[in-house]
């Protein structure tokens, strides 16, 4: 087994060619495969044209971020495995960063960091953490580079920047496909964390990260997607039987989706909210993990959202 590198791709085009540009010039050069989305097969063609010694996988159809990454780690396994975006340019010495954090067995997950591309000099996310809601931000988000220096280690990686042992993303059951994007990182870390493992953060691999050019930043169309995750996550994890919790929780969605009401005219995320919570019904319950959450007040979380949605 070789360190894989798996980007996902729906329009593929000159941010990935970028992405795979700067992932070539890294020493050693990892293994690179391009897991196509796309109903055009877009980023197979790129590969084929311009990258020849990358590989890629396509589906014909969009299966969802850990949909995608599930099956292509099956279908090209490797070890240790890097997924990154398509979106970001992989600065000189990532790989090495990433794979230099795994000092010890416990260590299942590795959190690269994403610089800002408007401000390099500022952090756009070095991993996940969350609240005892399970309200997700990035990690040092709007924090100077030097701020590095002395941070400690997140929850887990954020989907776009992260490295796992094969054997530990695996025996969690890797991505829940249920999830079609958006916290699926997070959930993803929360698992990994019950079953054992702990996150390090690799202050030394780093890129340069284009925040949201799928969706875009602050649309409908992403909100309803981040609210659907969320309405999931929170019956996932039980909290219809968590009512203190549970009502901390809806006033801080209440708040956010008020606000997404008032400065961008949509009411898109409250309902996919709902739409989610739904969804979760059937999924067998999840514990959450004793360790690695923030202990913050309503008002800090609501602090820490608006800071993201300034981004």
């Amino acid at each position: 087994m070789e360190t894989t590198v798996y980007i996902p791709t729906l329009r593929a085009g000159e941010r990935l060619a970028q992405t795979l540009e700067t992932l070539e010039r890294q020493e050693p050069r990892p293994r690179v495969v391009v897991v196509d989305n796309s109903s055009e097969g877009l980023g197979e063609e790129l590969v084929r044209t311009r990258f020849p010694w990358a590989q890629s996988v396509a589906f014909g159809i969009n299966l969802g971020f850990g949909a995608a990454l599930n099956r292509a780690v099956r279908e090209v396994p490797g070890d240790p495995i890097v997924f990154f975006n398509d979106d970001v340019s992989a600065e000189p010495g990532f790989i090495a960063g990433l794979t230099g954090a795994l000092a010890s067995p416990e260590v299942g997950m590795v959190a690269g960091v994403l610089l800002s591309e408007a401000d390099p000099g500022r952090i756009d996310s070095a991993g996940v953490v969350a609240d005892r809601t399970l309200l997700g931000f990035d990690y040092l988000n709007g924090e100077p580079v030097e701020a590095l220096e002395s941070a400690g280690d997140p929850l887990g990686p954020t989907g776009g920047a992260a490295l796992y042992r094969r054997s530990a993303f695996e025996q969690v059951g890797g991505f829940d496909e249920g999830i079609f994007l958006y916290y699926e990182d997070l959930d993803l870390a929360l698992r990994m964390r019950l079953a054992g493992f702990s996150c390090r953060l690799a202050p030394s691999a780093r890129g340069i990260h284009a925040y949201s050019e799928t969706l875009g930043a602050n649309t409908g169309r992403k909100y309803a997607m981040t609210g659907w995750s969320r309405g999931y996550l929170l019956r996932a994890y039980g909290f219809g039987k968590r009512p203190r919790l549970l009502a901390r929780a809806i006033a801080l969605e209440g708040a956010i989706c008020a606000g997404q009401v008032v400065f961008q005219r949509t009411a898109q995320g409250a309902r996919a909210r709902l739409r989610g919570w739904r969804a979760g019904r059937g999924v067998a319950p999840r514990a959450i993990p004793d360790d690695g959450l923030l202990e913050i007040s309503a008002r800090e979380a609501l602090a820490l959202r608006r800071r993201r949605h300034r981004a």
